[in-house]
């Protein structure tokens, strides 16, 4: 699922982002003893996906070459090409000593050869390394029960977002149950409005409405009571056909079938603004999305997100296993390590910075919304606090943050995960057809 801090959302503003990579000399030599000492001079590379952001690394590492006599370089690779650079270089001379990802399955095989350093010495040293950032969050970046990553930009929890206007002229209010939406959408698509916006072009938009019901019908994905996701990203291909996936299913066919989504959602897209105009211009009352929605209807039609862009949680469902506080999204990225760092120390303390006031101060300003235990201290100087305020309290409160599937899985997955959303979504495979394309899919 492509979203910002990943690609579409950027794709979507036309920019054409060129490959730029200067990384000659970054990271240790592949043969270098894994557990080198440091040696208290020297570089370490870090490696961040180039984009607007970039400024505050710029400005962390800046911040930490005043002090650290081992100095940090900020090496970025811009584009749609990232994941598949780094996949090419974190096992050579040009590997990075700490690179940003998304946890999950984009650092999992990274993991499984042995080239992630764990970062439980690291916390030992510096308990701060785990305690002070929201824990549903951190533990995304943790494999086989061990932590990988730290928490380095924001979060982007998936949001129902309204037309408020749409809503009121209609003599509805926002749905907080399932049945409550149901009865939403019969009395929206009476009046002639679609009643919920869906980019299902791009197929991630689709993905969504699959991760929150199986969530609310599941369970959660925790670390030490599995939900059925979980147990199939652990291998238990069975859970795909057990009674939560198939009552999941029959509900997001209910939704399909009773013309939620109208009919040509499938030729609508998010990246290049389809889905985001149907809501801002009254045509739809809904769409689930994740947080940067908000900005994506700033700078598209800014009096609308001023006046009449409403947002609230997921409906609860009848008799699910899953905590309504539940949310689902992009967690936030990360930054991991290379096991083969010559210099462990040093990088222990560039990490520090990543939940500092600098940090979280610096990354408001830029639109993002850190997970660091303080960062409600700084929340009245987001440019939208009250939106910053309900995104961070509603992600404090979850018990569970289940990061998007097509991220959890390892990238080889995405494609397969797409396809058979969209195909069921379409009605081209039944429960059994997509039962059998999860069981299918790639899980180490």
């Amino acid at each position: 699922m492509q979203r910002p801090t990943r690609l579409p959302h950027l794709l979507a503003g036309g920019t054409a982002l060129l490959l730029g990579l200067t990384l000659a000399g970054c990271g240790s030599d592949p043969g270098a003893d894994a557990e080198a000492v440091d040696s208290g001079t020297g570089e370490i590379h870090v490696l961040v996906y180039g984009d607007a952001a970039n400024k505050v690394e710029k400005q962390l590492v800046e911040t930490f070459n005043k002090t650290s006599k081992v100095k940090a370089v900020l090496d970025t690779i811009p584009g749609a090409d990232y994941q598949q650079k780094l996949q090419t270089i974190i096992n050579t001379k040009q590997a990075p000593d700490v690179f940003f990802n998304w946890g999950g399955g984009s650092i999992k095989p990274f993991v499984d050869a042995g080239l992630l350093k764990p970062l439980d010495d690291m916390i030992a040293q510096d308990p701060g390394l785990k305690a002070n950032f929201l824990q549903s969050v951190f533990n995304t970046a943790v494999i086989d029960g061990k932590p990988y990553g730290v928490p380095m930009r924001g979060t982007q929890p998936v949001l129902l977002f309204h037309n408020k206007k749409v809503l009121a002229d209609a003599g509805l209010t926002p749905p907080k149950t399932w049945s409550e939406l149901l009865d939403a959408v019969r009395t929206l698509k009476a009046k002639g409005i679609t009643p919920i916006a869906l980019g299902g072009g791009d197929q991630w938009p689709t993905l969504m409405w699959f991760e929150y019901l199986y969530d609310r019908i599941a369970g959660p994905s925790g670390l030490t009571d599995p939900g059925l996701f979980q147990k199939a990203l652990n291998g238990n291909r069975d859970a795909w056909a057990g009674d939560d996936s198939r009552k999941a299913l029959r509900l997001i066919r209910q939704l399909v079938d009773a013309g939620a989504f109208g009919t040509s959602y499938d030729s609508v897209k998010f990246t290049d603004g389809g889905s985001p105009a149907l809501l801002a211009h009254g045509k739809a009352a809904f769409e689930l999305m994740g947080s940067w929605e908000y900005s994506t209807q700033q700078d598209a039609a800014p009096e609308f997100a001023a006046s009449d862009l409403g947002y609230g949680s997921f409906p609860t469902v009848p008799g699910g296993k899953g905590d309504p506080k539940n949310v689902v999204g992009n967690t936030n990225n990360f930054y991991s390590v290379a096991k083969r760092t010559k210099h462990p120390a040093a990088v222990a303390e560039f990490l520090k910075l990543q939940y500092s006031d600098e940090f979280v101060q610096a990354q408001l300003g830029v639109g993002n919304l850190p997970t660091t235990t303080n960062t409600p201290k700084f929340l009245a100087t987001a440019p939208n606090p009250a939106y910053s305020t309900y995104q961070f309290e509603l992600v404090r409160a979850a018990p569970s943050f289940e990061l998007s599937w097509d991220q959890a899985y390892p990238p080889a997955a995405s494609t397969p995960i797409h396809r058979a959303v969209q195909d069921f979504f379409a009605g081209r495979i039944d429960e059994n057809g997509f039962v059998k394309a999860m069981q299918a899919l790639p899980t180490g």
